[in-house]
């Protein structure tokens, strides 16, 4: 049996032409046909409540966490920035509480861009809301060329998992606002920018856990080395899921500890 894929659903929060109702989940073909590509079936988990996700835990074997809306700084302890995007609470609570139960129940996880963030929030990192936040940020990192093309440089560290796959220098596209700033204890940074802007994270006592701020999805047709991310990822799957699960990675806080509850809804 090929690895299972599990992908967070996005969601629609305005009706269109296709589907005429509001908060229609739907998931990217071009991430879906990268798994596919790599050897691995795509499972597609819909928005629900964070207390639902034990119930999908036995269903996968990895778990893709894509881009989107920005993560709402309050899982986090900020209040918004003037620049903070479109947030969507629901899927927060919902991806975070995925992101610890797959942690401790030893399943693979690659995060893109956004998913790299709320892999970061969920243990108990912060975000830079916006990079004019960031007083080291000095490149563009929201490309306006098409999404499929390479944009600008980074530097890989010589002892990461990503650097057996990439090298120790990669050409990536970039369509971000948001970027990582303090790091979860249980994550290192394993690539940044020219800028110092952090391009990729992986968990420091096994290997769980790899993420990229850029859209590898975007890039896998015509960049070969960007399907090695996904053929990574599959084999990572695999061998995790024969294995018994891991119960040292340590949960930082509670999804929205120290608000009201209501204020999540």
């Amino acid at each position: 049996m090929r690895p299972r894929i599990a992908i967070p659903a996005d969601t629609l929060t305005e009706a269109t032409k296709v589907i005429n109702e509001r908060n229609a989940d739907f998931a990217p073909r071009m991430a879906v046909n990268a798994i596919l590509k790599s050897g691995g079936i795509p499972i597609i988990l819909p928005n629900s409540a964070p207390e639902n996700v034990t119930d999908y835990i036995d269903t996968f074997d990895g778990v893709l966490f894509l881009g989107g809306f920005d993560v709402d700084p309050t899982f986090y302890h900020e209040e918004p920035h003037m620049k903070l995007g479109q947030t969507y609470i629901p899927r927060d609570q919902f991806e975070i509480e995925l992101v610890k139960q797959s942690l401790l129940a030893g399943k693979s996880i690659f995060g893109i861009c956004r998913g790299m963030q709320v892999i970061n929030v969920a243990l108990g990192g912060t975000l830079y809301q916006d990079l004019s936040e960031d007083p080291a940020a000095q490149m563009k990192h929201a490309q306006t060329s098409p999404g499929n093309l390479p944009t600008h440089h980074i530097t890989v560290e010589v002892d990461s998992r990503l650097n057996t796959l990439l090298g120790e220098r990669a050409y990536v596209n970039s369509r971000h606002h948001e970027a990582v700033k303090e790091l979860a204890p249980s994550l290192r940074s394993v690539a940044h920018a020219d800028d110092h802007v952090i391009e990729a994270i992986e968990s420091i006592d096994s290997d769980q856990i790899l993420a990229v701020q850029w859209h590898p999805e975007n890039m896998y047709k015509h960049y070969t080395e960007m399907q090695e991310l996904f053929k990574d990822f599959i084999q990572r799957s695999e061998k995790l899921a024969t294995q018994a699960p891991q119960q040292s990675i340590k949960i930082v806080h509670k999804i929205g500890e120290g608000y009201p509850k209501e204020y999540f809804g």
